[in-house]
Parts: C-alpha cells; structure tokens; sequence
C-alpha cells in the first residue's frame, strides 16, 4: 500500500471540519501548515490541542500572491482543502462572497498546486451539490442539481476539479459530505444553535413543521473519512461520505431540548427559506468498498457529546459562542 501523505497544506484548517482534520493529521505525527483568513467562523482555539505540532498563515485563499508565497515557503506534498463559505442563509443574502471564496479561491489554489507539482488536493465538498431526493440515495454519478447559491458555488468548484483532472491530469479528489455536528460548530447551523439557545432559554427557529429530513455525520469521522481520501482516493474521482443516519429536524432539536431537560415550547416555527432541499441521503458504499471507511458513531451518542461539550464550553466562557 502507497505510504501516507506525510506533509500537508489544509486550508480552512481553523474552521469547524478543517480544524478537526488538522488536530487528526497533527496527533498522527504529520507536518501540518494552515491556511485560514480567520473570517467570523475560524478560531484559532481550536487549534489548541496541537499547539506547536502545526504553523499557521493567514491568508485569503482568493489572494493569488498570497497563496503563491505560502505554497513556495511549505511546498507541500499535498492539500487538503476545507476553506469555504458555507452557511445557506447567508448565501441567499449575498452569494457573490460564495462564488468568489467557494468558486474562484479553489481554481487559485489548484493553479499554485499546479506551479509547486503537488501530488495530491483533496477538494471538500457537500451533498447539496445534488439538490433534494425524495426516495433513494445519491451516488456519485448523479446529476448535480444545486439548488442554493451555497450549492451551487460548492458544485461549480466539484466541477472545476474534474475539469482540471481530466485537462491537466490535475492530482484532485472531491469528497461530498452529509450534515456534520459536533464540538467547535458555529452556531449558525441548526445542532449549535438549537443548543446555545436553548441554554440561555430562547426560542429554537425551526423551519416550517421542522419535516426537512437530514443525514447526520460527527465531524470526527468525516475528517477520518477525509485523510483516508487524501491518502489514498482515486484521482479524478467523487466520494459520498455519508453516515445513514437520517434525522429530521424537529426530531432533532427535540431530542436537544431533551437532553437539555428544556421545554419543547422553545421551539418556534418559522417561514420556510426559499429553494430549501427537503431530503439529503447519501449512498457511502464507493468508500466503504474501495477504502473500508465506515462511520463509527452513533447519531444519539455523538449528539450527547456534543450538547455536554457546548454545557461545558459555555459554563467555562461564562458565555455563549
């Protein structure tokens, strides 16, 4: 088997997954270099538990001279590429800030990866790439069907790695992700925020009936899945990184406000967004049968730990994130 990519440039690696997949590299032993512009969502705290295992750059990833002189001082043997601007809402407002970071930012890093030959880019990406289904599951030959700004700036850059792999030969891997949860989230997704409000006793937004079905993956497994693809994924090809299993979203602030012994009067009702996908689900089996990947935690587990640690997180702040 190939060895393990030993030295690797991740960008977005102060935000919620990248930060994850940085503190997995590091432990292993790897030599890790960050790329992060430290928007609203990066936290460097993140970091803290491999301080001193990892350098840190901060830069814009849509800056070329930027990305240029960071890729000639690490020359990294691979990429790992998290960086983006991701939450829906806010793409609705004002995609262009989508498309630059999310779009034009992967075509300016894949362009430095080219100049410095780097063997391997690993492009994070979603499963709303695809758009909704109302029965079955996604696979990766599906069409894309992106149906927010978010989607669709995140399924022009898939697009765009496929390109660059099949005109240049271009090193690239797309790994397409369900929901994820866990410690360290920006609460503007619906686990964290349904958590932190509910601990300072605010209402819970929960759109329409709260019907919106999801399949829910803990970040410490998507970023195994992500080192298993940066390792060792077929270049040019897509993953689906999925967990089977499927929550819909009232059930899944219940069980929150559950966990908190909070009421369930705190959830409020609120008018649906427009384009909304109604139904996620992935078929995971391509890298579970190429790369034996599995996901390991179960969506009860993972949801308790994540409740204590933002209990835990908030008490120590005095505060709420």
């Amino acid at each position: 088997m190939r060895k393990k990519i030993s030295k690797i440039l991740v960008t977005g690696g102060a935000g919620f997954i990248g930060s994850e997949f940085v503190r997995q590299a590091a432990s292993q032993g790897r030599k890790v270099f960050v790329i992060d512009k430290l928007t609203y969502a990066g936290d460097l705290g993140r970091l803290r538990p491999v301080r001193g295992r990892y350098k840190f750059y901060r830069a814009d990833i849509c800056d070329r001279k930027q990305v240029d002189a960071v890729f000639r001082q690490v020359r990294p043997e691979a990429v790992a590429h998290f960086a983006a601007e991701t939450h829906v809402d806010r793409s609705i407002v004002e995609p262009a800030s989508f498309i630059r970071t999310n779009f034009e930012g992967t075509q300016v890093l894949m362009e430095a990866c080219r100049k410095q030959r780097v063997k391997r880019f690993l492009h994070f990406s979603t499963d709303e790439v695809y758009g909704e289904i109302k029965i079955g599951r996604f696979s990766e030959g599906d069409r894309l069907r992106p149906s927010s700004p978010y989607a669709a700036s995140k399924a022009a850059a898939d697009l765009l790695v496929q390109a660059y792999f099949r005109t240049y030969g271009f090193p690239g891997v797309i790994a397409r992700p369900c929901n994820n949860y866990g410690p360290w989230q920006y609460p503007e997704k619906l686990i964290p925020l349904a958590i932190t409000r509910a601990l300072r006793n605010q209402k819970v937004p929960v759109f329409l009936k709260g019907q919106h079905l999801r399949e829910w993956l803990y970040v410490s497994d998507c970023a195994e899945a992500a080192l298993e693809l940066l390792d060792y994924g077929k270049l040019g090809e897509a993953y689906n990184v999925g967990s089977g299993q499927h929550k819909t979203n009232i059930n899944v602030v219940k069980a929150i406000l559950d966990l908190l012994a909070k009421p369930y009067t705190l959830i409020a009702f609120v008018r649906d967004r427009p384009g909304h996908d109604f139904r996620y689900a992935l078929d995971a089996g391509k890298l579970t049968k190429e790369l034996g990947w599995r996901a390991k935690t179960k969506f009860s587990e993972g949801l308790r730990a994540t409740v204590c640690w933002y209990v835990n997180y908030c008490g120590k702040k005095k505060q709420h994130i």
